[in-house]
């Protein structure tokens, strides 16, 4: 059986039986676990910088709300990037990952990396000016190497735009 097929017994309403949802369809929220080498420097920079909310932790792990996904950062070796995405002028690492943000939260999280003193791989910039998908673009590291991207649209109908 696929992965991508959720069956049920009783489909939901406007369903038929055997039916399945499709991802791009279902709402839901992701969890992205990976490494970091010191929790509290982890609290410090996810809770004290990004004003993620911290969850459920142990010795070894911390759970935090990021825009209202779960991310759980462990103890261990952070993954291995490589400079091999491009935007625009720059090559960016990869793999990352990163928020889809409305504009105005968007430009309040980039004042509260700038007013941290981020240093960023890609500064905040618009891409796709005046285009189809105009967006909002920031790149950046945790302080454990893990990189981070954060894009902002004035509406997020847009994000797909062709």
């Amino acid at each position: 059986m696929s992965l991508l097929r959720l069956w049920t017994r009783k489909p939901p309403t406007g369903h038929r039986a055997g039916e399945f949802a499709k991802l791009d369809a279902m709402k839901s929220l992701f969890h992205l676990a990976f490494n970091v080498t010191d929790l509290n420097e982890a609290r410090r920079f996810y809770s004290g910088v990004l004003d993620c909310t911290e969850g459920r932790s142990t010795d070894t792990w911390v759970d935090f709300d990021f825009a209202g996904h779960q991310l759980s950062l462990h103890l261990g070796t952070p993954f291995k990037t490589e400079c091999t995405g491009q935007v625009g002028s720059h090559a960016v690492p990869m793999p990352h990952f990163g928020l889809v943000l409305a504009l105005p939260d968007w430009r309040r999280l980039a004042e509260r990396l700038q007013g941290a003193g981020t240093d960023f791989i890609v500064p905040p910039q618009v891409r796709f000016e005046g285009q189809p998908g105009e967006q909002w673009t920031l790149f950046f590291l945790d302080p454990f190497g893990n990189p981070i991207e954060l894009k902002g649209f004035a509406s997020l109908d847009t994000v797909y735009a062709q």
